[in-house]
């Protein structure tokens, strides 16, 4: 993967800071040696169905952190005028791992931010579904979990709180 640096810090191949332990499917960091999930590469171009694609079949498979960086490629290599919808679905993402791993406040904050994002987007852009996604659909769960987080003051099952990208109906 990569190399320790004169500073001690893992890099990747390019000498950027990356760590190299392996991580669980919530993007913690594991002990080197401990089987770990498979880390996603950085930095792919992928069409914007493609996007949808990967990022849904992690986030039923319970990686939401995953998820987020499949968006975060979306987000820094997509069209400038979809730069928000897929940096405020990363926040969706990121917001249920939060959620999932226990950092309730940080999940709450950052499902709301994501959901007032996409759906800040959606009216500048007159979409509701780009893509096939459903973006009320999407905003009303985000909000409900953050409530649901608030509410219960306990850590979520990422995989039974997977959002349905596009829609219940897809």
């Amino acid at each position: 993967m990569g190399s320790a640096s004169d500073d001690g810090r893992d890099r990747d191949a390019e000498g950027r800071a990356r760590s190299a332990r392996p991580r669980d499917g919530l993007g913690r960091p594991l002990p080197y040696g401990a089987d770990g999930v498979e880390r996603q590469p950085e930095g792919v171009v992928r069409t914007p169905e493609e996007t949808v694609d990967e990022a849904q079949a992690l986030l039923e498979t319970g990686k939401p952190f995953h998820a987020h960086e499949v968006f975060e490629d979306a987000w820094k290599s997509g069209p400038e005028e979809e730069r928000a919808l897929w940096r405020g679905l990363a926040q969706l993402a990121v917001g249920l791992t939060h959620a999932a791993r226990g950092n309730l406040t940080g999940g709450a904050r950052l499902l709301r931010r994501g959901a007032g994002a996409v759906e800040e987007w959606g009216a500048q852009a007159g979409q509701e579904r780009p893509y096939g996604m459903e973006l009320p659909e999407l905003i009303a769960w985000a909000r409900e979990l953050a409530g649901v987080v608030e509410r219960d003051e306990a850590a979520v099952d990422a995989g039974a709180w997977a959002p349905q990208l596009r829609g219940s109906k897809a």
